[in-house]
């Protein structure tokens, strides 16, 4: 196993259509996963799509942490993976697809690894559902909402050259995370009052 490079906004592997996977049960397909599960983990994110690690590949790794919904989270009824506030374990998915669920959109903050340092709130769609084959081909489908959803859609945007800043409908809500993150409320705000100190 190896830790891989991830690639950052502005390397052209981000900016492709990543290739569809033939045979998910491949050898060469457990190889690139298993380093991919290796980087994600050394860089702490929750999700990691191939091309993100030059590998314009249909793949896709991800979880969700406990509670990674809040306040949704409580509201959420589960479904056959378990309730939501449990979290997902971490999920490998060869050549996803999903389908939008109704047309109700939801506004949140997100990063990605391939855009370190930086934040912006981004509307996604509040519901889905994605099928995609594990390892061993089989084909698998789920229902998601919330933090869930917002993470899936995410992912799978880097498999047609998608970053989330091109998601993205007001370029004032991106910003360095940790400004972002210290200013939130007043961000949030149809006209911020501006600090008294730099």
């Amino acid at each position: 196993m190896a830790i891989l490079k991830i690639a950052r906004m502005g390397h052209p592997v981000l900016h492709r259509i990543a290739d569809e996977i033939d045979d998910p049960a491949a050898p060469e397909v457990s190889a690139i996963v298993r380093d991919m599960i290796e980087t994600l983990d050394d860089a702490g994110g929750i999700g990691l799509a191939a091309p993100q690690v030059h590998v314009p590949k249909r793949i896709v790794i991800f979880f969700i942490p406990a509670g990674r919904d809040g306040p949704e989270a409580e509201e959420d009824e589960g479904d056959e993976e378990g309730d939501e506030d449990r979290g997902i374990d971490l999920t490998i998915m060869i050549n996803p697809k999903i389908q939008l669920l109704g047309q109700e959109t939801t506004l949140d903050w997100e990063a990605c690894l391939s855009v370190p340092g930086m934040m912006g709130a981004v509307p996604r769609h509040a519901a889905i559902r994605y099928r995609w084959q594990t390892l061993d081909g089989e084909t698998m489908e789920r229902q998601a909402d919330g933090f869930h959803a917002r993470a899936v859609q995410h992912e799978c945007d880097h498999l047609d050259g998608i970053l989330y800043p091109m998601r993205m409908d007001d370029l004032s809500l991106f910003g360095f995370a940790d400004e972002v993150n210290r200013n939130k409320d007043l961000l949030a705000r149809p006209n911020p009052e501006p600090e008294d100190e730099p």
